[in-house]
């Protein structure tokens, strides 16, 4: 479980740490540049809903029960959306790793990693047969497991695979369980707990980390239509931006600090869930949906949280912190009838300056 929430909060840390560190740091004064234009993620793009249409390559077998006249055909679907949990409380963030990468941000930490990663990729790949940067397509993190979608098919990671889990089988119709033991024999002859997660694998397109067999079978059960009869956290029509997803409020006080305590208790009280959507595409552009049963308490948290925004924005005109204050003016509240927004956003020439370390920490002396 620890290790879980070390995941939500690595994942949380590149969402809105991104964002806050740029704003404080920096390299002295510098005159502010005329503000810029970003694009904030708040609809499926053309291109978005072509590629969510192109994933629909799955059709769940039928259900052996008597046919209803009045049902509508099953229609292909997306198998990764259809992995993920259902019923509300509950909480997954997608990442577009493919996506993000070909994206100038990604680019630029691409670049910047494979300065001093580069030979640990090889061998990976060498023993894999897996190209991260050519292979994986999405990344899902859920409370339940961690979900990679992408080209599995070589047998070199099957046998990988074997290797650290005699145990396994077909389960469903195109899964397979990689079971490890429980125990591992030491050189020495001694014995501890395997600590390696049991591994799904459907289709060789997708892989499923759980902590338990239990939980790996039952995202795979998703996946083949044998699970709860609700929709998925996250529908078709939400998946535009190079991240995006829903946390529960539940799971956003466990991320919060604990200097926040005092908005972590306003959320619980007012909101029902978070959706997020980043867009790396251009500048590093955020946006927060927060959403809640009752609009007068929901419309009332997004103006402290406008109110908040105008006067760190005045603070730092007053204090002469221009950078800061030009983010901030990306920084704003829109209300929309039982929900609002929180749009954030750092230009990608801001990150460039930030990341200009990577480059002169490689240069040779």
């Amino acid at each position: 479980m620890q290790r879980r929430r070390g995941m939500w909060l690595v994942f949380a840390g590149g969402l809105f740490g991104l964002a806050a560190w740029l704003m404080v740091s920096g390299q002295g004064e510098v005159e502010a540049p005329p503000p810029a234009k970003v694009e904030f993620p708040r609809w499926l793009r053309p291109e978005e809903r072509q590629r969510a249409e192109r994933r629909r390559t799955y059709m769940a077998p039928p259900v052996a029960a008597t046919a209803d006249a009045g049902m509508e055909p099953a229609r292909p679907k997306d198998p990764v959306l259809a992995a993920l949990p259902r019923g509300k409380g509950k909480s997954a963030m997608v990442i577009e790793a493919n996506a993000l990468r070909h994206s100038p941000l990604g680019e630029m930490l691409l670049e910047c990693l494979m300065r001093q990663g580069s030979d640990d990729l090889e061998k990976f790949k060498q023993q894999t047969g897996v190209d991260p940067l050519q292979d994986l397509d999405r990344m899902v993190i859920t409370e339940d497991g961690v979900i990679l979608s992408g080209n599995f098919g070589d047998p070199r990671l099957k046998q990988v695979l074997q290797g650290r889990a005699p145990t396994n089988y077909d389960y469903g119709t195109g899964g397979r369980l990689f079971e490890p033991a429980l125990e591992q024999t030491l050189e020495d002859g001694s014995r501890r707990r395997n600590r390696i997660s049991p591994i799904g694998m459907w289709n060789d397109q997708m892989l499923v980390f759980g902590r338990s067999p239990d939980e790996v079978k039952q995202i795979l059960d998703r996946v083949e239509g044998r699970g709860p009869d609700e929709p998925p956290v996250i529908d078709e029509g939400k998946t535009y931006g190079e991240m995006y997803g829903v946390l529960s409020v539940e799971q956003l006080q466990k991320l919060l600090p604990p200097d926040q305590k005092e908005l972590a208790a306003k959320l619980a009280e007012v909101a029902e869930n978070v959706e997020l959507h980043v867009d790396a595409s251009s500048d590093f552009a955020m946006t927060a949906r927060v959403n809640g049963a009752d609009p007068a308490k929901v419309t009332d948290l997004g103006k402290s949280l406008g109110g908040a925004l105008s006067l760190a924005r005045m603070k730092a005109q007053t204090e002469g912190d221009t950078k800061l204050a030009q983010l901030l003016d990306f920084a704003k509240v829109r209300p929309d009838g039982e929900s609002f927004n929180l749009e954030m956003a750092v230009p990608l020439d801001a990150i460039k300056k930030q990341l200009t370390f990577c480059q002169e920490q490689q240069e040779p002396r």
